[in-house]
């Protein structure tokens, strides 16, 4: 089971658009050093979606090697059945611990074929695997608990913000799951998790996973210790000078939900590169309000360990 941040990393790219494994490790190593409570790798911040087979392959055995058994390492499966039963299987060849099952190819789909899709990848791997709730993969509670009862299915991450959907599915699953004592988790997925947080945790889900430790972990994780101990007003502070302003310009630019994220990671002292294509690299005004973003975040810390 997991629990704490869950630390989902970039995938950094040299400048003419190759791996560059070498930084890859150095970034991982950085983060779980930090001290997450797992590994999401080549998931939607790692650019899975413009990842071939042989890049993805590798890209888990460096997380699995430098991770080191410390913290699970999930790993993103997703597009055709075809092409998620491929790399489901090539997660697992790699040492991956689970999968993170993100949406199918563009299609529209019934529940019945959700739910075959989900069982056609979990059959290809005994992996652990998380379904991913967004986009055209749209469960309702009848699915959900249906491929909650697959034996390999472990939990269920939401990226609608459906919050009222998402705590009928949280409640039908566990009492579909009670009987047999099955362990299962929930988990928040919408971009830069933190700001729905406090709701989510209202319906039961208080596992959600952090773009933002992929280049602060302080700032993800005294979020997290916050929510964990009550302390509203760092919650309140950390939301209102740091999440909120990184919302606010994450939607500027439809795909800045990964190239701030490396920016970030490149600003920080790594060099996450540039994102693959259809996504672009932030604008220098708006690097220059990341940076302040970032200052004014650490400024709340500081004045809290002022305080204290």
């Amino acid at each position: 089971m997991l629990d704490g941040v869950l630390f989902f990393p970039v995938t950094p790219f040299t400048t003419s658009g190759e791996v560059d494994y070498d930084l890859l490790a150095a970034h991982i190593a950085k983060g779980v050093d930090a001290g997450p409570g797992g590994v999401f790798i080549a998931c939607g911040t790692g650019e899975f979606h413009a990842l071939e087979i042989e890049e993805f392959g590798k890209i888990v055995r460096t997380a699995v090697d430098i991770t080191a058994g410390r913290v699970p390492v999930y790993a993103g499966a997703g597009g055709s059945v075809a092409q998620a039963k491929a790399f489901a299987a090539s997660a697992k060849s790699n040492g991956a611990d689970g999968i993170l099952l993100l949406p199918p190819y563009l299609v529209t789909m019934p529940q019945a074929g959700l739910v075959n899709y989900t069982k056609a990848v979990a059959a290809a791997s005994d992996l652990p695997l998380i379904v991913y709730n967004r986009g055209n993969a749209r469960f309702d509670e009848a699915s959900a608990v249906e491929v909650a009862q697959l034996p390999t299915v472990v939990g269920f991450k939401d990226g609608t913000g459906d919050l009222d959907q998402v705590g009928r599915i949280v409640r039908a699953v566990l009492d579909a799951l009670e009987p047999s004592g099955k362990p299962f988790q929930f988990f928040n997925g919408l971009p830069t998790a933190e700001v729905s947080q406090q709701a989510y945790r209202a319906i039961g889900v208080t596992l959600y996973s952090s773009a933002t430790f992929a280049f602060a972990p302080e700032l993800a994780l005294a979020f997290y210790q916050s929510m964990e101990n009550g302390n509203d007003k760092l919650t309140a502070a950390l939301l209102r000078d740091f999440f909120h302003p990184l919302v606010r310009l994450r939607d500027k630019v439809p795909g800045y939900a990964v190239s701030l994220i490396k920016a970030g990671v490149t600003m920080e002292g790594i060099e996450a590169g540039p994102v693959r294509p259809p996504l672009v690299d932030i604008s220098a005004p708006h690097l220059e309000e990341l940076t302040a973003i970032v200052a004014a975040g650490r400024a709340v810390l500081a004045d809290e360990l002022a305080v204290h």
